[in-house]
């Protein structure tokens, strides 16, 4: 974290103990077999069982076939469902990766901003029985990177957006689900950071986490002040009215369509009123409560029909999930408890002292004092015991006496109570209504409109660059030379400062190389690591980021100022050659 890493030969390479790849094979529309599975007369809680037991099926029988990771997908709110069969790869070893400072130039003041001064990458090596995979479909390295103007693509796994939610889902989302989060983890970043200052050791436990919840916050922050401007939201009200007109212009289409609206309206009214209940009554925030769940329910998810089981325990996806579960990475039980004690706490204050999930979990006892007996107690520190547990199978998990199982067991029947109460309420409804819309703006707008994002692979297209802000330009790309201007600007402080060698090497640097830049393709969370390419097919960035503006994007997407921001091909090839010493990584990266 400190000076980087660089392995000079492959037997340097760090394995990654829990890192999983799925390489993206084939695509099938199983669309009609998902929806023969619903049969006339069937009310909407049977229909989403029928539906989620097919789609059980369909995997089931995919990866029996194949062997490979097979998924089913749902798109444009159910009105389209697709198979993905993905190769599977577990060895993953870092061969590469900067220091953290340098990749996080800035920390969270400069984060979903631009311009940006981050070099942002890490480089792996896949194996596969042993030996590195060596692939005939590869993209070719271009280190002199995109120029201004020039028509870009950015192939990658955008995580999830909400442009096709209705009005009432959005309104559910500004005015009941973002402040809650926002507020929540407000408390988590500031127990993180209050561990972190005990010393080094615990910033370093601390690290990942208070990294991902700055992050995230700074993500909900963006979308939820997107949804208070009022035109974000009078462009939101002016599509559905103009999409509802379409459909009630047409008898047809009305009759067959027309109550959906109105469907999923009422269903978020009934979601609204189990929001925190939904949202509280289970473990979070910690690394060893979500295990601990997993494991009680994954011993009686098993013995279930796979159709039955809850989501996460089908067969199709079992093996990824002991492959997470059985990761030796490790944990810190210092933080565990500070980190489960937070989450009791804010369970307590928001479902009060009275609710049943709060009585039965704190039985008496104060949130530190469970946490405390929990965590101490437990021996699922150890990989090798969470793997025996599993394999013992419902007797061993009813059996056992570490206490963070037996807090497990009182969680599980409230956790499949709020799962049930969801999809008998909520989303069976909402599901059934989704696709009836689906199928309304297929008549309506063809395929005009793409699907929202589903964590599936997408290709986004546009152009390097700049855009208007703060009543000046945005440059297309930034160079070395604002790095050190940025760096030199705040005196070197952090989260301005810069790693030792950038100071004692920076005579041997081009400082014109541009390090930067941004385009207008459409990308949301989960893009970064995404590859930018030219028109030949050639790497000439990295996605890392995206500006400020863009955070709106879960909702719509304004060329005009929403920018992907990335790391700029030239740049890597440069540090790599000048500053790390890393000349043959840089020859293996270009094809020399």
């Amino acid at each position: 974290m400190a000076d980087g890493f660089y392995a000079r030969t492959e037997s340097q390479e760090l394995k990654c103990p829990d890192l999983e790849l799925n390489v993206l094979e084939s695509m099938q529309d199983v669309t009609k077999r998902v929806g023969a599975a619903v049969t006339s007369g069937m009310n909407e809680q049977d229909a989403l069982r029928a539906r989620k037991a097919e789609i059980a099926k369909i995997e089931r029988e995919s990866t029996d076939e194949t062997g490979l990771r097979s998924d089913v997908i749902p798109l444009y709110q159910g009105g389209e469902y697709w198979l993905y069969r993905y190769k599977k790869y577990t060895d993953v070893r870092l061969v590469f990766a900067p220091e953290q400072q340098t990749a996080f130039f800035g920390g969270d003041p400069d984060n979903f901003t631009y311009p940006r001064y981050d070099i942002d990458f890490a480089l792996f090596r896949v194996y596969e029985n042993g030996k590195p995979v060596r692939s005939r479909n590869y993209l070719k390295w271009n280190a002199k990177g995109a120029a201004e103007n020039e028509l870009v693509f950015v192939s990658g796994n955008p995580g999830s957006t909400s442009r096709l939610d209705t009005v009432a889902q959005i309104e559910t989302q500004r005015d009941e689900s973002l402040p809650l989060i926002l507020k929540t983890y407000k408390l988590r970043l500031e127990a993180a950071k209050g561990y972190a200052a005990q010393g080094p050791e615990q910033a370093r436990h601390a690290l990942r986490q208070t990294f991902g919840v700055e992050n995230s916050l700074t993500a909900y922050t963006g979308m939820y002040q997107g949804l208070l401007e009022k035109k974000v939201f009078a462009k939101k009200e002016a599509e559905e009215a103009d999409f509802r007109k379409l459909v009630a212009g047409n008898p047809a289409w009305q009759e067959a369509y027309g109550g959906a609206w109105d469907a999923i309206a009422q269903a978020e009214v009934r979601y609204r009123e189990m929001l925190k209940p939904l949202r509280f009554r289970g473990l979070a925030w910690s690394r060893l409560g979500p295990m601990a769940l997993q494991i009680v329910q994954y011993v009686a998810e098993v013995r279930k029909p796979d159709g039955e089981r809850l989501q996460g325990y089908h067969d199709s996806q079992l093996e990824s999930l002991r492959f997470r579960l059985f990761s030796p990475a490790p944990v810190y039980p210092a933080f565990e408890k500070v980190m489960m004690q937070v989450w009791l706490q804010v369970a307590l204050d928001e479902l009060g002292p009275d609710d049943p999930f709060i009585r039965a979990v704190l039985s008496g006892k104060s949130p530190k004092e469970v946490a405390e007996e929990a965590i101490n107690g437990s021996r699922l520190v150890d990989a090798a015991y969470r793997k025996s547990l599993v394999e013992g199978g419902e007797a061993a998990v009813q059996a056992s006496t570490d206490p963070l199982i037996v807090l497990a067991r009182r969680v599980d029947p409230f956790r499949r109570e709020m799962i049930k109460r969801y999809e008998d309420r909520v989303e069976s409804i909402e599901t059934q209504a989704g696709q009836k819309m689906g199928r309304a703006r297929f008549a309506a707008y063809g395929k005009s409109l793409y699907p929202d994002a589903t964590f599936t692979l997408r290709l986004s297209f546009g152009a390097v660059k700049g855009y208007p802000m703060n009543g000046t330009q945005a440059p297309p790309k930034t160079t070395f030379y604002g790095l050190y201007d940025r760096a030199y600007s705040f005196n070197l402080e952090p989260p301005y400062n810069l790693p030792a060698r950038y100071l004692e090497d920076k005579a041997k640097l081009d400082l014109s190389t541009p390090l930067d830049f941004v385009s207008t393709c459409d990308i949301i969370g989960g893009n970064s690591g995404s590859p930018v390419i030219n028109r030949n097919g050639e790497l000439v960035g990295l996605i890392f980021d995206g500006n400020i503006e863009s955070l709106v994007g879960d909702y719509i997407y304004d060329e005009e100022k929403n920018r992907a921001v990335a790391v700029h091909s030239a740049a890597i090839i440069e540090v790599l050659r000048k500053l790390y010493g890393a000349g043959p990584l840089a020859d293996e990266l270009e094809g020399r």
